[in-house]
């Protein structure tokens, strides 16, 4: 059973992904919450796999609520997808590098917010390519270039595995290009996030994109 907090300033918006979310076997919402600080709480209090964070919200912002929730090693199964109304913005950037797995815009399709909750429940970014290169890239490209403290010390393997990442690539997809193993693929990515000191794959990504490995047009 995936566990989901929902932590939205609208109660009309948590009420309709709860409806939507509940109909489902696998997916049980365990706590909503109207602010950041309360999200914060309640993720301490419930452990949900996965929650579902407005990025603006009054007492304490999404991205701040983020920051917490990654940083705290009690909470380290748990998996923040931000919802925003506008697609990647600076608040949803900023919160990906807080250690948001990914994002989610609140009119998507049904059938893709509860796919995009159990990709998150996997622990996976929930970046597909297309949002990688188009989203990610775009919003990093009017920023300077500037080298993340740690990345030199990445093998060049694991700097193009991290590229692929970036890429959108999954670790099967990542194998087959480097010509290498699966678990030397995974290898590869895990060690990269170790020594950046990433949360997950997302984080890996904007990482990427930061330092100029990869550029949106290579995208």
């Amino acid at each position: 059973m995936i566990r989901v907090l929902l932590v939205d300033d609208q109660a009309l918006i948590r009420g309709g992904f709860r409806a939507l979310l509940e109909i489902e076997d696998d997916i049980e919402v365990v706590a909503e919450g109207a602010d950041g600080r309360q999200g914060v709480a309640l993720a301490l209090e419930h452990r949900p796999d996965v929650v579902l964070l407005d990025v603006q919200m009054p007492v304490m912002d999404g991205i701040e609520a983020t920051r917490l929730i990654a940083a705290d090693e009690r909470l380290s199964g748990v998996h923040v997808v931000i919802l925003t109304n506008y697609g990647l913005d600076e608040y949803v950037f900023n919160a990906l590098r807080a250690g948001a797995c990914g994002f989610m815009v609140k009119d998507t399709e049904p059938a893709d917010l509860l796919q995009g909750v159990r990709v998150a429940a996997r622990g996976d970014a929930l970046l597909s390519p297309s949002i990688t290169r188009r989203l990610i890239g775009e919003y990093v490209a009017r920023r300077p270039a500037a080298e993340p403290a740690g990345f030199d010390v990445l093998t060049n393997r694991e700097r193009e595995a991290t590229a692929l990442v970036a890429r959108g690539l999954s670790n099967d997809e990542i194998a087959a290009h480097m010509v290498i193993s699966l678990s030397t693929a995974k290898t590869h990515v895990s060690r990269a996030m170790t020594k950046l000191y990433a949360r997950d794959r997302a984080q890996l990504v904007v990482f990427a994109y930061e330092s100029g490995l990869v550029t949106p047009r290579q995208g």
